[in-house]
């Protein structure tokens, strides 16, 4: 698959599109979970805030203190990651807990008291990065009306932990998710582009003659492009047919001035001039040979393959009509053709091919005509031999090209050998030319129909 591959293209726009939402999605949905634990830890720190203001008191000394520190042992742990302080601004003294050993966190400087809790990132013992909720607040005249500032920080890197365990167990699941989305981005181009494979089926059945438009049926998007190319198909076959119109125009206007030139040549013989009248009917026989050669291309223009010829009935029906002729009376004739044999070939196209090699052998066998038929390799042939003179090797191709001059051909070989050739090339065969020794074997070939048209099962 190319990269000129429209489902490829597809594929790749879908693949990279998913990756992306994906990484999108894994950036949001990690972001949302670390505030998700940024706010539990937010209550739970507000928690030991409110425990800490509501446990000041004032000492007999005057000094403030708390009463009932928070219960979780964590603050009693030296270094748990866990701590609380307490800085009071009017006599500098700083409260902390005992997870802070001997160390002091350095609490951001508050404005105003506005009673609030505020987040922050700070040092911590070791340097380590705290995650810190702090609010300033005003004591009331029995606790001296201090101005104080209360704290409680959290270790960012459990934070940073918990975020990164979810985005590890994350991964797998978008991983899969995003193959099933790239295994439905498949299915969805396979199934869109069905139509596409339906229109190339239906011109391969145009193209090989086994129908003639590829009609109605296709989804809404497709149709008007199925309804364009009827109408290009409706365009050149009127075109092929104003075509063969005027090639035959063309060639009936020929035949006329041919026929009074015969006229002239036989006044030309009846006047002694021989030698001028043969030269003249020369070249008038060859015009008359490129005349009926072009009226039978015309004729062959547009051949339909869905078509079936019964190779039996067809050589009965000729040999019929040349065993009356007194040439064909004189002639022994050996017919092996079996009677259910088909070519896809109009059976009056079948019979001017047969026809004109049939016509051709009788012209010059000198006792017997041979016909027989067959099928191998995927061929459908008909052969007709003869036991003349033959046609010289070098010169069969000259026999069969087309628009070479037939008044040269050599051994009698004339315009039938062309126009089966062109015919048999017409429907997808060929004329095939082979030494009898003596005589010469006409093999007429087509292709078998093994592939039945839609809608049409095999027999």
């Amino acid at each position: 698959m190319s990269f000129r591959s429209l489902r490829l293209r597809l594929l790749i726009a879908g693949a990279v599109s998913i990756l992306i939402a994906l990484g999108l999605a894994a950036f949001g949905l990690t972001l949302l979970f670390e505030r998700h634990v940024e706010r539990r830890i937010d209550a739970e720190l507000t928690v030991y805030l409110n425990q800490l203001v509501a446990n000041l008191t004032l000492e007999p000394s005057g000094e403030l203190a708390v009463h009932r520190p928070p219960a979780d042992p964590r603050f009693e742990e030296p270094l748990s990651g866990l701590y609380w302080q307490i800085d009071v601004g009017l006599v500098g003294k700083t409260l902390r807990s005992r997870s802070l050993w001997d160390s002091a966190l350095t609490l951001p400087p508050e404005r105003e008291v506005d009673d609030v809790p505020h987040h922050y990132r700070v040092p911590g013992p070791g340097g380590e990065e705290l995650y810190l909720l702090q609010k300033s607040i005003e004591l009331p005249p029995r606790l001296n009306g201090s101005r104080v500032r209360v704290a409680v920080a959290w270790r960012a890197e459990e934070i940073r932990n918990s975020v990164r365990d979810f985005a590890s167990e994350l991964v797998p699941f978008l991983i899969l998710i995003g193959l099933l989305l790239i295994a439905a981005a498949w299915a969805q181009v396979t199934i869109g582009l069905r139509p596409l494979a339906a229109i190339r089926r239906k011109l391969g059945a145009i193209r090989s003659g086994h129908a003639r438009r590829l009609e109605s049926g296709f989804p809404a998007e497709v149709q008007p492009l199925a309804e364009e190319i009827d109408g290009l198909l409706d365009a050149r076959e009127k075109a092929i047919e104003r075509a063969k119109a005027r090639a035959a125009d063309l060639a009936h206007g020929l035949k006329t001035p041919l026929q009074v030139l015969n006229g002239e040549i036989e006044r030309l013989r009846g006047k002694g001039e021989t030698e001028i009248a043969a030269d003249i009917s020369s070249l008038a026989d060859a015009m008359r040979r490129h005349v009926d050669r072009e009226l039978a291309r015309a004729r062959l223009s547009y051949v339909s393959r869905n078509a079936s010829a019964n190779l039996r009935s067809v050589v009965d029906r000729v040999v019929r009509v040349v065993k009356r002729t007194p040439q064909g009376q004189k002639l022994d004739w050996d017919i092996n053709v079996g009677e259910s044999l088909t070519a896809p070939i109009e059976t009056d196209d079948l019979s001017e091919a047969l026809g004109n090699l049939v016509e051709n052998s009788v012209r010059h066998a000198r006792t017997r005509i041979s016909i027989s038929a067959g099928a191998e390799a995927k061929q459908i042939f008909i052969v007709v031999a003869d036991d003349g003179p033959g046609i010289a090797e070098d010169h069969r191709s000259t026999v069969l090209a087309r628009g070479q001059r037939l008044d040269t051909q050599s051994e009698g070989a004339g315009l039938g050998l062309a126009i089966v050739s062109d015919l048999a090339e017409a429907t997808g065969g060929q004329l095939i030319l082979d030494d009898a020794n003596p005589g010469l074997i006409a093999k007429l070939q087509f292709p078998a129909d093994l592939d039945p048209p839609e809608g049409k099962s095999k027999s």
